[in-house]
Formats: structure tokens, C-alpha cells, sequence
């Protein structure tokens, strides 16, 4: 991969992880039908990937994401399955920025999977939790699809430009990740009385 290449599939893998910091499997999903469709020019033959460009990967990554999406629609059981999905969107965020990276050095690839993907990963499903906790003790758990709708768009939204126009997702997750920082930054100031 040339540097130009390396850039662009780096936009791709952050635009991704932060889709998965939304929703765990829709990114793997739109990514698995993309690499099938040769969308997406990455080369997993002979790869630790290999599975990812099977019909078989598309269909469980398919039924995964509909129960995911369903699931997050009945109150409480949201939470829960925060719970569950926090690690498991750290891994998919960093799995699928190593996807995308396949080509690169593996240093390269795994570092910036690990740190970037991961950590984008993280960063947007803290803050999905949070929501989702303050929806939840606000409103009992009735305020909770609406949330949940915002988090199915927002994923569905960010996985799309991450495949279509990679550098575009990219800007988005600077803002989304600023927008984060500046919550925690304004919630950890002392109020003034």
C-alpha cells in the first residue's frame, strides 16, 4: 500500500470503529457486503480475515445485526446489553481497521488498529452508555428507543461515508470525538455557586 492508500484505508477503519461504538455488528456487516462486492479494495486471501469475504460471514453478521437492532429497542435489556457490547464494539472497531490496513506492515496495521480503531471504539461507546444511563434513570427506560434510533442512524450513517467517502467519515468522528471531549471537559469543571 502506497501512503495515499494508507490514509484513505485509515479513514475507512476510524469511520468504522466509531460506527461500532454505535452498533457492534451493522459496520462488520455493511464491510463484509462491501468486500464481497469489491467495494472495498482490500485482499484478505491467505489472511487471518479470509472469513470475512464469505456468504457465510454475511448472512450471521446480517442476523447478528437485526437482533442487535431489535434487542436495543426493549427497555433494560439495553442496558444489559451494553454491558456486552462494549468489549465486543472495542474488538469489532479494531478488528475491522486491521481489515482495512491489510496490505500495510503489520506494526502499522495492528498499531494503529489497536489505538485508533480501538480507541475511537471506546471513546463512542462510553459515551453511548452514558446516554443510555442518564435516558434510562431520567425517563424509567421509555426515553430509551429514542436513543437507540439515534444510535441505529448514526451507525448507519458513519458505516456508509466510511466505505463510500472514507475521508468525509473521518471528519465526522474529529467532531463527534471533539463533542465528546468537550462534555466530559464541561461535566468535570467545578460549578460556580
Amino acid at each position: 500500500m502506497n501512503e495515499f492508500d494508507v490514509i484513505i484505508a485509515l479513514c475507512t477503519g476510524l469511520g468504522l470503529a466509531a460506527a461500532s461504538g454505535f452498533r457492534v455488528f451493522l459496520p462488520p456487516f455493511l464491510l463484509s457486503i462491501a468486500v464481497r462486492a469489491d467495494a472495498v479494495n482490500v485482499n484478505l486471501m491467505d489472511t487471518p480475515f479470509e472469513y470475512f469475504d464469505s456468504d457465510v460471514a454475511v448472512i450471521l453478521l446480517g442476523v447478528a445485526t437485526v437482533a442487535e437492532f431489535a434487542a436495543y429497542y426493549v427497555p433494560w435489556v439495553d442496558n444489559l446489553l451494553d454491558t456486552i457490547a462494549s468489549p465486543a464494539a472495542i474488538i469489532a472497531g479494531a478488528g475491522m481497521t486491521a481489515i482495512v490496513l491489510e496490505g500495510t506492515d503489520p506494526v502499522i496495521q495492528w498499531s494503529l488498529a489497536i489505538i485508533a480503531g480501538g480507541g475511537v471504539t471506546a471513546a463512542v461507546q462510553g459515551a453511548t452508555v452514558i446516554t443510555r444511563g442518564v435516558s434510562t434513570a431520567v425517563t424509567a427506560g421509555i426515553g430509551n428507543p429514542v436513543v437507540s434510533t439515534g444510535e441505529n442512524i448514526a451507525s448507519l450513517i458513519l458505516s456508509i461515508l466510511a466505505i463510500v467517502l472514507a475521508p468525509l467519515a473521518a471528519v465526522l468522528v474529529v467532531i463527534l470525538l471533539a463533542m465528546i471531549v468537550k462534555r466530559i471537559a464541561n461535566k468535570a469543571k467545578p460549578s460556580s455557586a
